[in-house]
């Protein structure tokens, strides 16, 4: 016979519930249950609560979630299980989880028969229901206060979960990037187009769109344009011969005339256009910026673009990292790879590759009985464009092997520097040249030692700059604190008639510089002046005669008393 166990992962805990035996088999139906899953006494009758193991504090519920999210089998866990579970015995046991990942994993460790969709997935919705009242001393109350405390940590462990070095920010902005670019294009062509009707030469004299929309910017109405302007249109074109062509066309122009509200409008929406481009041109800056501290070596290999591109396409950079060479080649290409295979998987992105490396009629080509791809996102760096037509598919390989080993470094190494991404570059330089000249290139060995010792030489440097930063910081951090602590007491002490005048006509007195209050303390008319501490030593004396001529005076009536 199968006994029914059920666990359940709750904030406050682990629970297991045995299914109770019943003869009816339809009772185990998941439509039977669905109907006793909202009364707690008809619920109360199908599941048993066999035991609870309460979490001892909240950094180990926050551990625990945290292996179940990733489907991994915690100690505490299998503990549980192992103890409280029938395993041996003429009933065999099967147990029933919500996660497939973590059931795989319960199947792989404790060799269990598991079970996770069917009246598993009814008979947990009904636990999570009424959970508070199945197991005994859990009130709602407390029991949401935990799911709560839970759900906070787990969300800022998260968001603080950043291996990366914040490599989001190079998504973020590569995603901008090429949406400032297809913006600008469409918004350029709208400005050629409109006015085009009073200018319709300059469009084939300037084929930049942000020099276009500056130059009608400044133009405005082509009649105006004389001899005064051509200064300002050579600084705009940086060609005098274009200047002067754009002079002569606006002489004998065949634009329509138009009117100067017209003119404002086209003149405000270039305006915004040439913001938009100097906005581009700062973004890109960023970017390159950001790859240099998040991915320096695989942005020295392959340039900041298309770096930014593989790690936006990838997800994050441990995700790059994480791939091999072979999807990393056809990254970006998935279209032609699944054309009539629907929404890709890494899977399917593997195996493809692997036929397209064996050569292999690929997935996306069983149709159409063509090749796979042989490159994806890295066709856009230079290399593949400078090889020859029947080299671009082996320096494509090979790049995606260099792309690999960059991003891999970049993600694991502690100190970011561009040592290898120099060294890598250098490699495919010399691939480019072997395949076009046949020099045979310098073995990968030799060139990966010489790299480890130069990334280790300016590791330890850029440690050493961080320490003696450090320090500083403390030193002038202590400085300062002395500093304050000797004003602040010499103030207290110091205190002129002036002083006490403005505070009573409600005006906070300023502390005194230490230079000033050691001036006052020279000597005044050649008498020395006395020390502050000294000075605070007496005033505290002064202060206190009074008080010992008063006990002095009690004594004397005690003693007359006792006479």
């Amino acid at each position: 016979m199968v006994l029914l166990h059920v666990v359940f992962e709750h904030a406050a805990g682990y629970a297991l519930f045995a299914v109770k035996e019943v003869e009816e088999i339809g009772m185990l139906l998941p439509q039977v249950v669905e109907a006793s899953v909202l009364n707690v006494g008809k619920f109360s009758s199908v599941v048993n609560l066999s035991a609870f193991f309460p979490f001892k504090s909240a950094q180990t519920a926050l551990e625990n979630i945290n292996a179940i999210s990733e489907g991994v089998l915690h100690a505490d866990l299998k503990l549980f299980l192992e103890t409280n579970l029938p395993i041996g015995g003429k009933k065999k046991a099967l147990l029933g989880v919500s996660d497939a990942k973590l059931g795989a994993a319960l199947q792989e460790d404790l060799d269990l028969s598991i079970q996770t969709g069917g009246v598993v997935a009814e008979i947990i919705r009904g636990i999570r229901l009424h959970f508070h009242s199945l197991v005994k001393g859990l009130t709602a109350q407390a029991a949401s206060k935990a799911q709560l405390g839970l759900g906070h940590s787990y969300s800022r462990a998260k968001v603080k979960f950043n291996v990366n070095r914040a490599d989001n920010m190079i998504i973020q902005s590569i995603a901008l990037l090429d949406q400032l670019d297809k913006d600008i294009n469409t918004f350029s062509m709208r400005v050629r187009e409109w006015y085009g009707y009073h200018f319709p030469e300059l469009i084939k004299i300037v084929s930049d769109n942000s020099t276009y929309c500056k130059l009608a910017k400044l133009i405005g109405n082509r009649k105006e344009l004389s001899e005064e302007s051509l200064e300002a249109l050579e600084e705009i074109t940086m060609d005098s011969a274009k200047a002067q062509a754009i002079l002569d066309a606006s002489r004998s122009s065949m634009g329509m005339d138009i009117s100067p509200i017209d003119l404002i409008n086209i003149e405000s929406f270039s305006n915004r256009v040439v913001s938009l481009s100097n906005y581009r041109q700062e973004l890109q800056e960023y970017l390159r910026s950001k790859m240099g501290q998040v991915a320096p070596n695989l942005a020295a290999l392959i340039g900041d673009v298309v770096g930014a591109r593989l790690i936006s396409h990838a997800g994050s950079l441990t995700n790059l990292a994480k791939y091999p060479a072979s999807t990393v080649q056809i990254l970006g290409a998935e279209k032609a790879l699944f054309r009539y295979w629907g929404s890709p998987s890494l899977l399917g992105v593997r195996m493809a590759a692997v036929m397209a490396g064996q050569g292999w009629i690929g997935s996306g080509a069983l149709k159409t009985r063509g090749n796979t791809p042989k490159y994806g996102l890295i066709f856009h760096s230079t290399f593949i464009g400078r090889a020859a037509a029947k080299n671009k598919g082996r320096i494509s390989r090979y790049l995606a092997n260099k792309c690999t080993i960059a991003s891999r470094i970049d993600c694991f190494s502690e100190v970011p520097t561009s040592v290898f991404g120099d060294k890598l570059r250098g490699q495919v330089e010399e691939r480019l040249s072997f395949y076009e000249t046949g020099d045979a290139p310098r073995k990968n060995l030799d060139v990966m030692k010489e790299a480890v010792a130069e990334a280790t030489e300016v590791a330890a440097e850029i440690k050493r700059k961080l320490v003696k930063k450090e320090k500083k910081k403390l030193k002038r951090a202590k400085k300062l604190k002395a500093l304050a602590e000797a004003e602040g007491g010499e103030v207290e002490v110091e205190q002129p008639n002036g002083d006490s005048e403005a505070q009573e006509n409600g005006v906070t007195p300023k502390k005194k510089k230490k230079k000033q209050l050691a001036e006052e303390d020279v000597t005044t008319n050649g008498v020395e002046a006395t020390p502050a501490k000294k000075k605070k030593r007496k005033i505290d004396s002064v202060e206190a005669e009074p008080e010992v001529k008063e006990v002095e005076v009690e004594v004397e009536k005690k003693k007359k008393k006792k006479d």
